[in-house]
């Protein structure tokens, strides 16, 4: 088809007035032109010939998303329902994972907590529905039984375990009373302490729960090796034998341990546990390293750290902003490099964090991993091919274009393998036999999606949080200095 239409370019007639002839199914067909006709006539076919060979790309562009608005719309207000409709009414509770039958996190139901103030903004509830919501998560936490009971207990000395019992909100198991997640716990009720600012009854118990709460938290108590805190405690063995040291998720712990009115930790601890960062080269980028990304994005959800430093990153000439957002470009380096060969890695497929997995096996001399914390750093990598659509979303205020079509790309190709009611379901793996897409959703994971999406296009939370005065007392006495904190 090209040959010809170049041969019919180039017999075209040159003169004033002129006419060609073509044969069509044995007729013979005779046309008069102008010269300028003639002209128009050949650049018009000169055009066909040159866009006719130009090769359209193996895959189409997304369709569906055609504006970053319009689908980050759609993604958090699908993420939010995540947390108000599977929360347990009665007391607050948010469900580790749907819709396998699940427990609930305490660390879900913190993020739960401040995805109601979003939903107030974004107009998805009433303020009036989301202040009632609060007040009877609050009311639960305030009144639920604190004892070193093992069996009918919430908690002790203020902390809360891991995972409850969605409907009696007992321990659950032998799960570990915990520090970090009684943090993110924390953080939730502090951002809705600051929001509910109202001189009305509901907002003022609000308020008051909050703080009551906040100011139960032994925080003393949990230096089994002082200044650092400890990860947790069990009722059956004591003190568990780690402490949070290298960096990690745990800043917000730290920060809300030294602001605490009634037990708080020595300054020391900050900087006895910033002594322990892995500051290393991976893939071109230096950053204080930690190898699954959740650990770069959980504190973020609360604290707008741009352009504050404490003593650690003034002397590396950066801030933990910046740091975050090396390491998610480290990740993604790794993964575009893809030295596995792990199916559909590439410049806008990738992420890896802690997430579920398609099964702890051995195939082929390849080892998967069912729930893991997966991640690349210079101090290790853990991959087997599981892409957690949360590495890319909880980073969205550090890498927006990246992150931003990496959400896009995964959502087109995979569809409702990966796409449902409630935003992304937690992850992925093309290269596992018969490839594995997870079925549930993860609170933990689609919570930094939802909010860290906000940060990127409002500032809504980081601006919140900079009003409440624990988080501001916890930074200065972390040696955070600069930025917001000069106001």
């Amino acid at each position: 088809m090209i040959n010809y239409f170049v041969f019919f370019l180039l017999s075209f007639p040159h003169h004033t007035a002129d006419y060609f002839a073509m044969k069509v199914k044995g007729c013979q067909y005779r046309f008069y032109l102008s010269r300028a006709s003639c002209v128009i006539l050949r650049f018009c076919l000169f055009l066909t010939v040159c866009f006719t060979q130009i090769r359209v790309p193996s895959i189409a562009q997304p369709r569906g998303v055609a504006t970053s608005k319009r689908f980050l719309d759609s993604l958090q207000r699908e993420t939010f329902h995540y947390f108000w409709d599977l929360g347990n009414t009665a007391n607050g509770l948010i469900p580790d994972r749907y819709p396998t039958p699940s427990f609930a996190s305490i660390a879900a139901t913190g993020f739960g907590l401040t995805a109601y103030v979003l939903g107030v903004e974004r107009g998805y509830v009433s303020r009036q529905e989301a202040a009632d919501r609060t007040l009877k998560t609050l009311r639960f936490f305030t009144y639920a039984p604190q004892s070193a009971d093992e069996k009918n207990a919430t908690g002790y000395h203020g902390f809360f375990y891991h995972f409850l019992d969605m409907k009696t909100g007992l321990r659950f198991k032998q799960v570990e009373l915990s520090t970090i997640d009684t943090a993110l716990l924390l953080a939730g009720m502090l951002s809705c302490q600051t929001y509910f600012d109202k001189n009305t009854s509901a907002e003022k118990e609000i308020r008051m729960l909050v703080d009551r709460i906040y100011r139960r938290v032994d925080w003393q108590w949990m230096q089994a090796r002082k200044p650092l805190v400890s990860m947790g405690w069990h009722p059956e063995s004591g003190f568990i034998k780690t402490d949070w040291k290298g960096y990690n998720e745990a800043m917000i712990l730290y920060v809300l341990a030294l602001a605490s009115p009634t037990y708080p930790i020595e300054s020391e601890a900050w900087t006895e546990w910033t002594s322990t960062y892995d500051w290393k080269e991976f893939k071109e980028f230096s950053h204080v390293n930690f190898d699954p990304l959740f650990g770069h994005q959980y504190s973020h959800i609360w604290i707008d750290f741009r352009s504050i430093k404490d003593a650690y990153m003034r002397w590396r000439g950066i801030d933990y902003f910046e740091n975050s957002r090396r390491a998610t470009l480290a990740n993604r380096a790794y993964c575009i490099e893809n030295p596995e060969g792990f199916r559909d890695y590439q410049t806008d497929i990738w992420g890896l964090t802690a997430s579920d997995g398609p099964k702890d096996t051995l195939i082929n001399g390849r080892q998967f991993f069912s729930y893991r914390a997966r991640g690349a750093s210079a101090l290790q990598v853990v991959d087997d091919g599981t892409i957690a659509p949360t590495a890319a979303g909880g980073s969205m205020p550090f890498t927006p274009e990246e992150s931003i079509r990496a959400l896009q790309l995964m959502k087109y190709r995979y569809g409702k393998k990966i796409y449902g009611p409630y935003g992304f379901k937690d992850a992925f793996n093309p290269s596992y036999p018969g490839q594995w897409f997870d079925t549930d959703y993860l609170g933990i994971d689609s919570g930094p999606i939802l909010l860290m999406t906000e940060n990127y296009r409002t500032n809504l939370i980081w601006n919140l949080m900079m009003r409440n005065p624990i988080i501001r007392r916890g930074l200065l006495r972390a040696g955070f200095r600069g930025g917001w904190l000069r106001s």
